[in-house]
């Protein structure tokens, strides 16, 4: 977004790009960003209750000691902020003037300004109808939702015991390991003079408390809770801000499917494009260094940067192109035996017998495919066809056939400890499905009535069970009806 000096914004294709996700994708993105953000049973155990009540006035001691810094002058230019140039930009709403919801815009941005966002509005330079809303969340908002919503955050730096394997080594891995030194140093590794290590600051994390803040590695108030934690955050607000009276009147999505709102997104950090060199200059900003060192065509043989994957768009998505790097890495063995099965197809196309006997079978005539417009053919016309499938259908085959089924065994088994390793590493052990937040709209409809989780012991929204019965009548009616449609069909067609 660039801001002008009339006071206007529009979409640009410069430092900041705009992009206008649909429903669904906001969901997707902001699930991406919830996977280790979830209770844990033992994280109390972690931390001992301090004698602090507000998270603002320690903050503030923090910050008046100077203990705390704040965001560089120079980071405040780059469209990123408020006009003001502190207010950092969390998320982006977009509407249009003509709409005709605006009586339910302005109460759901009333609402808004209720919970504690700060907005800002800006009208588009190329078209005068569209208006941008910017919301950022300030300290207060964020300590209070990351403690609602059980954000871990971290308290305490890992320490990483280096192996040195180098003194165990017999004389002849002595002399192997001086022979590998003349040879080129590992080029699918990543640069580390370009990427940071993410090792000095990696961190033990528990779930945010405002009364235990001080335990918390908090060096930069403006940067502690990362970007995808405020847009996290701001989406968890708008996600239940009401902009009717009612219980279903509830949450951004809605405003967006009856075309209240255009879109609604949360911004990236700046261009992913620089003039100066990334290894003379440094990166910009963290996408600027997600495209040099991973999405550029230029590093494709090079492993992936997971952590500054995680870092930039969350644990799902991190674990995602994991898994999907480490089975691109296994299937490296399948398809090598692949490739000596296609070649021994190729070495033995003179001599199988089946292929000789179709191509010299001149005389003998096949019978059409169909009745009324297909010829008849010679066997030898399908000469071609069969050298094809011999080359992929040979006695080799049942090697490969017998290969691959253990290929998948081992790449499953594989698999379950690398992501064993990248859950220890990324702080989600303890993270469990079942601990996700509860649907908006079903908390707004059943927020009355609560009862105690038996598992958890936490208050939770809960629907009567006659409420659930004529969900379930009706589904299961719904599910009889098909079953015996199908029935039907079947024995039609049987008879």
């Amino acid at each position: 977004m660039e801001a002008s000096s009339s006071g206007k914004c529009a979409l640009s294709n410069g430092n900041t790009e705009i992009h206008y996700p649909g429903v669904k994708d906001i969901n997707i993105f902001f699930d991406d960003l919830e996977a280790a953000n979830s209770p844990s049973k033992d994280d109390d155990s972690l931390l001992h209750a301090g004698n602090l009540t507000s998270m603002s006035d320690e903050v503030s001691r923090l910050d008046a000691e100077g203990e705390i810094p704040s965001m560089p002058e120079k980071n405040r230019t780059n469209g990123l902020f408020f006009n003001d140039g502190k207010c950092r930009i969390d998320y982006i709403l977009v509407y249009r003037k003509s709409s005709p919801h605006s009586e339910k815009r302005e109460i759901f941005e009333r609402n808004i300004r209720a919970e504690g966002l700060q907005m800002e509005k800006e009208s588009s330079i190329t078209n005068s109808d569209i208006m941008f809303v910017k919301l950022h969340a300030p300290w207060e908002v964020l300590g209070r939702y990351a403690e609602l919503m059980n954000v871990r955050m971290p308290f305490r730096r890992k320490i990483y015991y280096l192996h040195r394997r180098y003194k165990f080594m017999s004389r002849m891995e002595k002399q192997l390991s001086r022979f590998r030194g003349w040879l080129p140093k590992k080029p699918m590794r990543l640069d580390k003079e370009t990427i940071p290590d993410l090792e000095e600051n990696d961190c033990y994390t528990a779930p945010f408390s405002q009364q235990r803040i001080h335990h918390f590695i908090i060096n930069n108030k403006d940067t502690f809770f990362n970007n995808a934690t405020r847009s996290r955050i701001v989406h968890h607000i708008l996600q239940r801000v009401k902009y009717e009276e009612g219980k279903n009147k509830i949450g951004l999505n809605r405003l967006l499917s009856n075309c209240t709102y255009e879109a609604a997104f949360p911004l990236h950090e700046g261009g992913y494009r620089s003039k100066n060199s990334i290894k003379t200059h440094g990166a910009e900003n963290h996408r600027h260094l997600l495209f040099e060192c991973w999405a550029s065509w230029g590093v494709w043989y090079k492993y992936q940067p997971l952590d500054l994957i995680r870092r930039y768009f969350g644990e799902k998505i991190g674990l995602y192109f994991a898994w999907l790097g480490w089975y691109t890495g296994m299937l490296f063995p399948a398809a090598i035996i692949g490739l000596f099965v296609f070649l021994y197809g190729m070495f033995t196309l003179d001599s199988c017998q089946v292929s000789k006997e179709i191509c010299q079978a001149t005389n003998v005539t096949m019978c059409p495919l169909c009745d009324k417009y297909c010829p008849y053919m010679r066997l030898s016309d399908s000469c071609v066809y069969a050298k094809v499938t011999h080359l992929f259908d040979n006695g080799a085959t049942v090697f490969f056939a017998v290969f691959m089924a253990v290929w998948a065994t081992v790449f499953l088994e594989f698999w379950k400890r690398r992501r064993a390793v990248i859950a220890y590493d990324w702080d989600l052990i303890d993270w469990e499905e079942e601990e996700e937040e509860i649907r908006p709209q079903f908390e707004a409809k059943y927020s009355k009535k609560e009862r105690l989780n038996p598992i958890s012991g936490k208050p939770e929204p809960y629907q009567a069970f006659t409420d659930k019965c004529s969900r379930l009548i009706v589904s299961a009616s719904g599910i009889f009806f098909m079953v015996c449609y199908l029935f039907h069909i079947i024995m039609g067609v049987v008879l």
